[in-house]
């Protein structure tokens, strides 16, 4: 028997992807550094962490793993990159 969906996995197709300890909607999601943050300041907390900007200007700290997870969830719930307009693949 397989076992139920639960908000804590990432399996199957929920719109919600776990950054940090947050479930995150994908559709509230605008962008995702590309880069791990770095600021310079001694006390910064977010160091090596990359930024998924949110709507409304709130943003989330993800790991290299949990950005990795949320861009293929974000593109496989967007159905990938399709052929350009004139039809070549990007």
């Amino acid at each position: 028997m397989e076992p139920e969906h639960t908000p804590n996995d990432d399996h199957g197709t929920s719109i919600l992807c776990r950054i940090d300890d947050k479930q995150v909607p994908l559709y509230r999601v605008m962008w995702i550094g590309a880069t791990p943050h770095f600021c310079g300041e001694e006390d910064c907390m977010r160091e090596g962490y990359y930024e998924v900007r949110l709507e409304q200007g709130e943003s989330v700290w993800a790991n290299l793993e949990e950005r990795d997870r949320t861009i293929a969830k974000l593109e496989a719930w967007q159905g990938g990159i399709g052929p350009s307009e004139d039809g070549e693949a990007w």
